[in-house]
């Protein structure tokens, strides 16, 4: 048996077809934004009249010697107001509960070893994620009356943290490294998956935003 409804252009499946394609093209449009603003975020440069009381520096992936070295090098050549104001925050590792120095302690002391004074540098040490790293920085930021930063990072790591910061009301620059751990093929799949990252925390900030008005206005 057929049903009309479900077959003509005013029937229903029409209408649901529709909706669903325009769904769909709606999440790509979205996702080529958010694609396009990784890739211009980590290829712009630190404005000139930037200043900050501090640089975060907030690694991704495997940390070693050159990593270290080409962030705090970009974090030691950003415009701060204070050289009180490197600040060394990253994300701890699991290793960390067998014995073994989080990343934070590995960047804590290659920042003393490059001069650095140990009063000077912040210590962040129980984050997980980009959005744990930030959210812990913040008290201790306030602590220390640090009331600007430049967040120091991997080029396309910087739109996720700086949408970050934005939410948790930071008041952040982002100055990418100089250069990169990744080559080029690793470069365009670390490209794809931190957008694909800032996609899923925008759609999640907003399903939050949401529900709260609703919650609030229910």
């Amino acid at each position: 048996m057929r049903f009309p409804l479900f077959h003509s252009r005013n029937g229903l499946r029409f209408y649901l077809l529709r909706g669903i394609a325009l769904s769909i093209l709606l999440v790509l449009a979205v996702f080529a934004e958010t694609y396009g603003r990784v890739y211009r975020t980590g290829n712009q440069t630190l404005p000139a009249a930037a200043t900050a009381d501090a640089a975060v520096v907030s690694r991704r992936g495997r940390i070693g010697t050159n990593s270290l070295r080409r962030y705090f090098w970009n974090a030691s050549t950003t415009r701060l107001r204070c050289i009180k104001a490197t600040v060394s925050a990253k994300s701890s590792l699991p290793a960390a509960r067998r014995g073994y120095m989080t990343e934070a302690e590995v960047g804590r002391r290659y920042a003393l070893k490059q001069g650095i004074p140990a009063k000077n540098i912040l210590f962040e040490n129980t984050s997980r994620n980009t959005y744990e790293n930030l959210r812990n920085i913040k008290p201790i930021l306030r602590a220390n009356s640090v009331d600007s930063i430049i967040i120091v990072s991997d080029p396309y790591h910087l739109a996720r943290a700086q949408a970050i910061a934005r939410d948790l009301d930071l008041n952040a620059e982002v100055s990418a490294t100089p250069t990169t751990r990744f080559d080029a093929r690793e470069k365009a799949g670390f490209l794809f998956q931190e957008s694909y990252l800032l996609f899923l925390y925008q759609f999640e900030s907003w399903g939050d935003r949401i529900w709260n008005w609703i919650t609030r206005n229910g």
